[in-house]
């Protein structure tokens, strides 16, 4: 995965199939944090009290510091949130969680049967969900003064910037937004540009 995007879904969604008398019904949901998931999960569980099962999965992050958490609430082990997270790998999301809700029909599925149940549910929920691409993005906060204004504003339109905020005083303190693929460049022309007669503060970064 490119380490300046990542993709996750567009819509939060609901599905519900039926196999051999057993009701799944699927729940995906695009979130940026292991507490966001972890409330989502309680509260599609709550909704669902009396459901046999409430198999869940989440990914929060890209590459190396990506946070993987899957539950089979009772279900034989791997055979609930194990399929839910395969299926968000293999699509290649992250920063989303999904909920499989199983209501019992009275026909055990065996292993395969479960796993091909719970996975095909969030698959078709994912599906219902559509996807989209977020672009890893760089907060810069940068420090100038008055008279560079008109080369500075230049390059913000020149890389589509978005201006956080701005703030005046004896000097000007603009805070921007910047894909993380141009953010290296931008500070490079920022100091050619005003002949280093600028102070750029590199804050968390975030996505847009």
């Amino acid at each position: 995965m490119n380490n300046n995007i990542y993709y996750t879904i567009k819509n939060e969604k609901s599905t519900e199939i039926k196999v051999k008398g057993s009701k799944f019904i699927g729940y995906i949901k695009s979130v940026n944090s292991t507490d966001q998931a972890e409330k989502y999960i309680e509260f599609i569980s709550s909704k669902n009290y009396n459901a046999t099962h409430n198999c869940t999965a989440y990914k929060i992050g890209i590459g190396d510091k990506a946070i993987y958490r899957y539950n089979d609430d009772g279900e034989p082990s791997g055979t609930g949130g194990r399929p839910i997270l395969d299926a968000i790998e293999v699509q290649q999301l992250t920063n989303i969680v999904g909920v499989v809700t199983r209501y019992f029909g009275g026909t055990k599925l065996g292993t395969g049967g479960l796993s091909r149940a719970y996975r095909n549910c969030i698959e078709q929920t994912i599906l219902r969900a559509g996807k989209r691409k977020i672009y890893i993005t760089d907060i810069l906060s940068v420090n100038f003064s008055y008279e560079l204004t008109g080369i500075i504003m230049e390059l913000v339109e020149k890389f589509n910037c978005k201006i956080i905020s701005k703030k005046y005083g004896t000097d000007t303190t603009i805070k921007l937004k910047i894909k993380k693929s141009q953010s290296e460049q931008f500070k490079q022309l920022l100091f050619h540009n005003t002949g280093a007669k600028i102070s750029i503060k590199e804050e968390d970064n975030e996505s847009a």
